[in-house]
């Protein structure tokens, strides 16, 4: 009975994930990009992603370049993707 209502209606987990697919899509495109950073390169794009947070661009649409550099610097660090 359940999967029936899931399917009529659908799950939620689905429809989140669903939600957030392009944005993992964009995270997962700028990573060959980081990937070629310097560590310089890397502190440079924090620094150039705050600037611009500041000058009034959204955190939404800082977040793939944001989530990017955060994942490189934690796969250099910890070794952990």
């Amino acid at each position: 009975m359940l999967n029936l209502f899931n399917k009529l209606v659908g799950d939620s987990n689905e429809k989140a994930l669903k939600a957030i697919h392009p944005l993992v899509d964009a995270i997962n495109d700028l990573e060959p990009q980081f990937e070629k950073f310097s560590d310089g390169d890397l502190k440079a794009v924090t620094v150039a992603l705050r600037l611009r947070y500041t000058d009034g661009e959204s955190l939404d649409e800082l977040l793939p370049e944001a989530f990017a550099a955060v994942r490189e610097a934690s796969r250099r660090t910890i070794g952990m993707r």
